[in-house]
């Protein structure tokens, strides 16, 4: 081993070691979450204790699951805490027992100041935006709906206002033009467990340099992720061909977006578009009975690829078309 890579071995063992180090406590639930938790395990970080959802009922059965995260943290021998409110003192007590020098959130509830403001090094945050543009519970949803060609991923320290604490690190990466928010968020958690893995190195080497969000002139530029109820993923026909083929995808695969189909309430997942003249009034469906179902946009036509009716399960058009009888009407 030459000089170089000896001093090279030892940078990088000095790194973990300062890593390992460092008591870290982790909040999160959904599968999301789980990406980031298990490459800060993999890194040989030294997580004291998981904080996750409460088992809720769930299914036919309405039997109690465990969270995603709290799986993965048995499976891992990890302490694990489940608080139903963040401001319970047994839980404040618990959670200072811990020690922790950094709290790392992802993909968790909003935390009351005494939470976040605990440890030493504070709270970390890892949101699925480029911020400050999307901040909010639906930031892909969002960023796919609105039709954008780029997205990312930030760590940021927590303060007072949702998603405006000074940031880390971040990370850009290309939406494809038909990605839907599943596919979006698939690629994410795996781009955003590598930036937190990264963030937590710079914090345990104290080499990461705070940057203040920037601030907009104009506020009506910003972007915002709100989250998302039934009545926002109404389909509305009296748009663009390219509007509507971006808000099915963004809605793809939870919650889906929604429109009729012979009075019946139809979730669409996947479509194609087809920009052509038309004088099909918005929301004329057209199909051939075994090949296709469209539905008239105002420059054309969405073709319906993947779709769920009213009663039955989700299919493709083609498995769709072959048990159901479509009438060409107007929604």
């Amino acid at each position: 081993m030459n000089s170089e890579d000896y001093l090279r071995a030892m940078n990088e063992g000095t790194a973990m070691n300062a890593m390992k180090d460092l008591r870290i406590v982790f909040m999160g639930t959904p599968d999301f979450a789980v990406a980031s938790l298990a490459a800060l395990v993999d890194a040989g970080c030294n997580i004291v204790g998981v904080i996750t959802a409460p088992d809720k009922p769930a299914g036919r059965g309405m039997k109690l699951t465990e969270s995603a995260v709290k799986k993965y943290a048995i499976e891992k021998g990890l302490f694990i805490l489940q608080p139903e409110k963040l401001k319970n003192p047994d839980f404040i007590t618990s959670l200072r027992a811990l020690q922790a020098d950094l709290q790392v959130v992802v993909a968790f509830r909003m935390l009351p100041e005494i939470v976040w403001s605990m440890p030493p090094n504070g709270t970390i945050n890892l949101h699925g935006s480029l911020l400050p543009h999307y901040r909010g519970a639906a930031p892909i949803h969002w960023a796919v709906i609105n039709g954008e060609k780029e997205t990312g991923v930030t760590t940021f320290k927590l303060q007072h206002e949702i998603d405006t604490g000074d940031i880390l690190l971040q990370k850009s990466f290309a939406i494809g033009p038909d990605e839907t928010t599943g596919e979006v968020h698939d690629r994410m958690k795996e781009i955003g467990a590598t930036v937190l893995v990264e963030t937590v190195k710079g914090i345990s080497e104290n080499s990461l340099i705070e940057t203040k969000q920037i601030v907009l002139e104009n506020e009506a530029e910003l972007k915002h992720a709100p989250k998302l109820f039934t009545e926002d993923c109404q389909i509305n026909w009296d748009q663009s061909v390219d509007t509507i083929h971006n808000f099915i995808r963004g809605l793809t695969p939870f919650p889906g977006a929604l429109s009729k189909l012979d009075n019946k309430i139809l979730k669409i997942y996947l479509s194609k578009k087809e920009i052509v003249s038309t004088n099909d009034t918005p929301g004329t469906v057209l199909s051939d009975g075994k090949n296709y179902l469209k539905i008239a946009a105002l420059d054309g036509y969405i073709h319906v690829l993947d779709l769920q009716l009213e009663g039955k399960k989700r299919m493709l058009i083609e498995d769709f078309l072959r048990g159901y009888r479509v009438l060409n009407t107007n929604n």
